[in-house]
């Protein structure tokens, strides 16, 4: 944003999206284009003095990840490094503007829809791949149904694509054949795509690398060695990758001559390193090796006030996830009570002000404020507001009786979280009030590698964990959805009916109504955090990184890829 995700994964956010750069202005254009100036371009998208910038000749830009990524196909990305990559090397039929808006990218115009909003008929625009190969509509067909193809174990593919795409579902549980996807290339440059019912945002999955095409005789070729490395990937978007090996830390991308906008982007190299450690990357930065760095944690209040940080709100939001049945087995965490004294225990404006402090704002809900918004401009999070903050009274209350109800004195949980700096210092302190406000509770901290995490989590090897959402497309229900009963992104074996049955109200006979559909909706996130506490919000994330001056129109996306850098360029560093 979501991903019905085969085999789980794409919790992804986990803060690989705090990285990379960001700042909106203006277009970028040609040499002298009038475009907006830098000041506070970080939450305003700049300053609204425009003049006339010149681009310097060297157009190199020089960035941090925080973590590495495994594969380039589309059909298997899971995590928010490998989005930012795939949305600026390749795009499908819509791409987000610079104002973040959905708009033709290889679709030469807005679609044909048909009357009862199923059939959505596209003409693709003349595009070749990098190899000089055309672009055509068979490369979609091929795509989609190798991503919902259950052989290929898309992470993404069955989620986005099931209840959507006609027979999408009944393709990903193995009832129906890959080639009786809703999709079809009447011809080489029309696709017509057939929907399961209404989607209000299906414009938006369609900027989502999950519906990016695939050549297949070149991925027929590769066979397992396709998106190993740069050189085993086809790209059609404003760049191309170089540099990268499976698991690698260092990339590069390049400027596609082969683009079809290729006149649109200015940059001719973006380096990439990925960096761990705050500190280092901070050092990085002040040495000019970088021209931005994330700040996080004393970091982040070190450099509060430096004129070249950058503050941004991000729809990015980390909960805790209470696992009800692990090995096959009820867990002490299947007790409605004892959630809801886990979810009220600890402190989150102390956490977000004392560990994360980098303009992370505390989160008592799970669908973010400033995110979705209706046609008057209302935003969705003033339907519910805040549920279940801190209240460590209640919380000891709670606790009590649930202790009660499983006949115990004492529990003792263990706590999974990744490896990253900020991620141990924060589970640290989560670990220390709990333990504080709940007596007779032990918490035992599992750290792992990202990776590793993700695959406990698929194996519901865990008692609850510190993970994150990114939305995959620009509506509640990105949030919400992952939460039903047959949703393989649950992965806490949590069930509600009534939950269930609002989503699929709202994704059925609410579709075209939206009123009703948000308040269907808000229904089942109170349910989910407030009457089940099946998982307990900590923070919406915010950025605040160090930016170069000279580092000018990078977009911050909403969904899918965090970064678009078609339109970025360099002014006045020489």
């Amino acid at each position: 944003m979501n991903a019905t995700k085969v085999f789980l994964l794409i919790v992804l956010v986990l803060m690989a999206v705090v990285v990379v750069s960001g700042c909106s202005e203006q277009e970028a254009g040609t040499k002298t284009d009038t475009v907006q100036s830098d000041g506070e371009a970080s939450e305003t998208g700049g300053s609204g003095n425009e003049k006339s910038l010149e681009k310097d000749d060297e157009q190199i830009l020089n960035l941090i990840e925080i973590y590495e990524f495994s594969s380039m196909d589309s059909a298997l990305a899971k995590d928010v490094v490998t989005f930012n990559v795939l949305t600026n090397v390749n795009e499908g039929l819509f791409r987000l503007d610079e104002d973040n808006q959905a708009i033709p990218a290889l679709a030469v115009e807005e679609p044909d829809i048909s009357e009862d909003g199923l059939t959505y008929t596209f003409t693709l625009r003349e595009a070749n791949w990098s190899n000089g190969t055309p672009i055509t509509s068979a490369d979609f067909v091929y795509a989609w149904q190798r991503a919902i193809d259950p052989t290929t174990e898309s992470p993404y593919g069955p989620y986005m694509m099931a209840g959507t795409v006609a027979n999408a579902e009944a393709i990903a549980a193995g009832e129906m054949e890959p080639s009786e996807l809703g999709i079809e290339a009447p011809d080489e440059s029309t696709l017509v795509v057939t929907l399961e019912r209404p989607v209000p945002y299906f414009i938006s999955l369609m900027a989502f690398p999950t519906f990016f095409p695939q050549n297949e005789a070149f991925v027929t070729e590769a066979g397992n060695a396709y998106a190993t490395n740069a050189d085993q990937v086809l790209y059609n978007g404003p760049f191309t990758l170089a540099r990268w090996e499976s698991s690698g830390t260092t990339w590069s991308m390049k400027k596609n001559e082969e683009y079809w906008d290729a006149e649109t982007v200015v940059l001719k190299t973006i380096n990439v390193d990925v960096v761990k450690d705050p500190a280092d990357a901070v050092e990085l930065y002040t040495s000019d090796e970088k021209d931005r760095s994330y700040l996080v944690g004393e970091l982040a209040k070190q450099y509060a006030d430096d004129p070249e940080v950058i503050k941004e709100q991000s729809p990015s939001i980390f909960y805790l996830k209470f696992n009800q049945l692990r090995d096959g087995k009820r867990t002490v965490l299947a007790n409605e009570n004892i959630r809801k004294a886990l979810s009220q225990a600890y402190n989150k404006e102390d956490i977000v002000e004392s560990i994360v402090a980098d303009g992370s704002v505390p989160a008592n809900y799970l669908v973010p404020t400033e995110f979705a918004f209706d046609e008057s401009g209302e935003d969705f999070r003033s339907i519910n507001g805040d549920m279940l903050e801190f209240n460590a009274e209640k919380a000891a209350e709670l606790w009590k009786i649930g202790l009660e109800e499983e006949g115990l004195d004492e529990i003792t949980l263990e706590f999974l979280g990744e490896d990253h700096e900020l991620f141990i210092k924060l589970n640290e302190e989560l670990k220390v009030q709990l333990e504080e406000n709940l007596e007779g509770l032990t918490v035992n901290i599992k750290t792992v590698p990202f990776e590793g995490l993700l695959q406990l989590e698929e194996e519901r090897d865990y008692d609850f964990l510190h993970t994150g959402w990114s939305p995959d497309y620009l509506d509640p229900m990105t949030f919400i959805d992952l939460f039903v009963t047959n949703s393989p992104l649950n992965l806490m074996s949590y069930t509600n009916e009534e939950f269930d049955a609002l989503v699929e109200t709202a994704k059925g006979e609410l579709a075209q109504d939206q009123d009703a559909r948000w308040e269907a909706l808000a229904e089942a996130e109170r349910i989910l955090i407030e009457e089940d506490a099946a998982i307990a919000a900590t923070f919406q994330m915010g950025y605040m990184s160090l930016q170069k001056p000279y580092v000018k129109n990078i977009i911050k996306n909403p969904f899918g890829s965090e970064y678009s850098y078609k339109w970025a360029y360099i002014s006045g560093k020489e």
